[in-house]
């Protein structure tokens, strides 16, 4: 019994968290649309559920906390109070105590009771003060609550009956159009009744002899039906009725259709219960009664079929809807996706060996199913970048009002996936960038307005795919890096001689040395030297790269260039002696061969000549100390970061691997170079390089070498 009491508060705890993620997005975009009775209603709802659900398992202090909140916004929904920053700014700091609330039922923060008390005396000022009630007397009506179906939002049905005049068609106005609106509605169903259509020679071709049922399912609400039919409604004859459904044990709509000719005052009572007794179908039996008329039945027959047919979409919509799965599952589900590549790749290998057999279709059959179960469940794992970006938000607003600076977030392609490990990795390399761009980047308002920029200053968040890669950038219209100040900060600390000569973009890449800074004193936001170097170890553990832009005066826009998954990635095969690696496919742009003409042509320097362009490269047999002898003609695989070419130098290119990437373990895992590594199908093993550091690395030597040289 525990343990299902424990599995309910653990969901709660969960859903308790999205609701929250969900309030906040939804208070800041209140603050920029206060008379946004959606809004209003979202956060009621959050904080109506959070209470509920709350008190429901044993959160007590949660439920009672946040009924405080519910009350002030139940008041707003009734225009009692408006929305002001004030309120804005206690709701926020509301959701972070029931933030804290839950943090501390798993142990992890303290409830801070003061804190609470401080938030609530505060909501409480913000209610109006009621006048007294006399005895006897009601309350006002204002208070009581009654629910609306014709609210906008909310789904309903209704049946409408609509019987034009004759002449319709002299007043200058369509039915046919007056029923195309009502499509627009929402989902519709239209039975047209003929019954008073006259014979040919007494029918008025300019006459409307026609009647219409309609069934209408929609959000738009019951006045938005009646304004179809404001300018008609004199003359015809309209009537419009909500429909109630009555659902089975099963969820489907059981509505007979008896039930609905009496809802429809098309029949009586003993009519209905004279024509059951036939074994016949109940509208056959009617009609031949001559109780109703054939269109009579088509129309209540359309009326069922409708309601049949939504509910069924629900139930589809309802089955189709997103499920919870715990992160371990989903982790165990791509392992074993993993393993399966694995053993694929060993069946393939298996079966060219045994080409006569049926082995290499069976092969070939396991192969494609195996590449669609691995697409599948990487799909899964991917996640839109947007429940990143939306967290963004409060940072922007609570940082830019403690900087006295004004400042707006806009984020483009919240749509775009990246696998959830990478994104709950980004989220503190994002912060940082963020933090920097707002404190060093955005100028106060009135500098802004001197330099004859608008007071707002803007910062962007971007997110768009590349290939295996996706590209986030955090872009800003600020006042820029000063090159001349970062390269003399960098000489200061001893990052570079003062004689070294830099690009613009090798300059703007020492604000990712750690301790850097070039913040002239020490704030709450930044100044200790502690931010940037973070992202840079961050973006590089997810196999990433970073590249930052900037003009002065005009903004500054870095760009982390990141792997779509960190679980399954194409790599490219390679040997060196009998040792096996895997150079990430994405970076590699070609092989060619280097023979031992072009090694002495270089002179003792690791230069190739690749079509006029000279490219460096880095032999791995010399960085991983392989012995051995070398082939007479090696092969240099030319990979691309950053913009730069350089070549890695191996024995044999084998060719394209489904690299299922495995961790190397604790004792192995700050070897340098190597980011991990994958089991061939020949049970044997491959390291998979890691190109980012293996070019630092190098780069780091031939510095070090340079500087002992002078």
């Amino acid at each position: 019994m525990s343990d299902i009491k424990d599995k309910h508060r653990g969901a709660f705890k969960e859903e308790a968290r999205e609701l929250l993620a969900e309030l906040e997005t939804s208070l800041l975009e209140l603050e920029e649309r206060p008379d946004d009775v959606d809004l209003i209603g979202r956060v009621f709802r959050a904080m109506h559920t959070i209470k509920g659900s709350g008190a429901m398992f044993g959160f007590e202090t949660i439920s009672k906390f946040t009924h405080e909140v519910e009350t002030v916004f139940d008041l707003v929904r009734n225009n009692s109070i408006p929305v002001t920053k004030e309120l804005i700014d206690l709701t926020l700091a509301s959701r972070d105590h029931i933030r804290s609330l839950l943090d501390a039922s798993e142990g992890t923060s303290e409830d801070d009771k003061d804190k609470a008390q401080t938030i609530i005396t505060s909501l409480r000022k913000l209610i109006p003060a009621q006048p007294a009630i006399v005895k006897g007397e009601h309350l006002p009506p204002s208070v009581v609550e009654i629910p609306q179906p014709e609210s906008v939002g909310q789904e309903i049905t209704c049946r409408i009956h609509f019987s034009p005049p004759q002449d319709i068609a002299f007043r200058g106005i369509d039915p046919l159009g007056l029923l195309n609106e009502l499509c627009r509605l929402g989902e519709c169903t239209i039975t047209a009744r003929t019954q008073d259509v006259p014979s040919l020679d007494e029918l008025n071709a300019e006459s409307c002899y026609l009647v219409w049922n309609v069934i209408l399912t929609t959000r738009k609400g019951l006045n938005a039906v009646r304004d179809i039919f404001l300018f008609i409604q004199d003359d015809a004859e309209v009537k419009i009725d909500l429909i109630e459904t009555t659902v089975d044990n099963d969820g489907a709509e059981q509505k007979k259709l008896g039930d609905i000719l009496l809802e429809r005052g098309e029949v009586t009572p003993e009519i209905i219960q004279k024509g059951l007794f036939a074994q016949k179908r109940l509208g056959q039996v009617l009609v031949e009664m001559g109780a109703l008329e054939a269109d009579t039945i088509t129309s209540a027959l359309a009326e069922q079929q409708h309601l049949r047919a939504h509910q069924a979409k629900k139930q589809a919509a309802d089955s189709a809807s997103s499920i919870r799965v715990s992160s371990e599952k989903l982790d165990k589900l791509v392992d074993l996706v993993g393993e399966l590549v694995t053993l694929q790749s060993l069946l393939s290998q298996t079966a060219v060996k045994l080409k006569k057999t049926k082995i290499p279709a069976i092969a070939e059959a396991v192969e494609r199913l195996t590449a669609e179960l691995r697409d599948t469940t990487m799909g899964i794992r991917m996640l839109p970048i947007g429940s990143t970006f939306s967290k963004f938000n409060r940072l922007v607003r609570d940082l830019s009002g403690e900087l006295g600076k004004e400042i707006q977030l806009t984020t483009e392609g919240a749509e775009t996936e990246l696998d959830k490990t990478v994104i709950e990795k980004l989220n503190d390399p994002l912060v940082h960038i963020l933090r920097n761009s707002i404190d060093h980047g955005i100028e106060q308002p009135e500098d802004r307005v001197a330099a004859g920029k608008p007071r707002i200053g803007t910062v962007r968040l971007y997110a768009r795919h590349s290939g295996a890669h996706v590209l986030v950038q955090v872009q800003d219209d600020g006042r820029g890096l000063a090159p001349d100040v970062i390269r003399a900060k960098a000489v200061e600390k001893g990052l570079i001689s003062s004689d070294a000569k830099l690009t613009e973009k090798e300059i703007f890449s020492l604000i990712l040395a750690p301790g850097f800074s070039t913040a002239t004193k020490v704030t709450n936001v930044s100044g200790r030297g502690v931010g940037m170097d973070v992202v840079k170890r961050a973006v590089e553990s997810l196999r990433g790269s970073i590249e930052i832009s900037s003009e002065k005066g005009s903004g500054t826009t870095i760009t982390l260039k990141l792997p779509l998954t960190l679980a399954i990635i194409e790599g490219l095969l390679v040997k060196i002696g009998a040792e096996s690696f895997i150079i990430p496919l994405s970076l590699v742009e070609e092989c060619v061969q280097l023979t031992r003409d072009d090694v002495n042509a270089s002179h003792g320097r690791d230069l190739a000549h690749v079509r006029g362009q000279v490219v460096p490269y880095i032999r791995l047999r010399k960085q991983f100390m392989i012995t051995g002898e070398r082939p007479s003609i090696e092969q240099i695989v030319i990979v691309s970061m950053d913009g730069q070419r350089t070549g890695f130098v191996v024995d044999r290119v084998i060719g394209g691997h489904q690299t299922v990437i495995k961790n190397l373990g604790h004792v192995y895992k700050d070897i340098e170079g190597i980011s991990g590594a994958t089991i061939l199908g020949d049970g044997s093993v491959a390291l998979i390089l890691d190109i980012p550091r293996l070019i630092q690395q190098t780069e780091q030597k031939e510095t070090n070498m340079h500087n002992h040289g002078n």
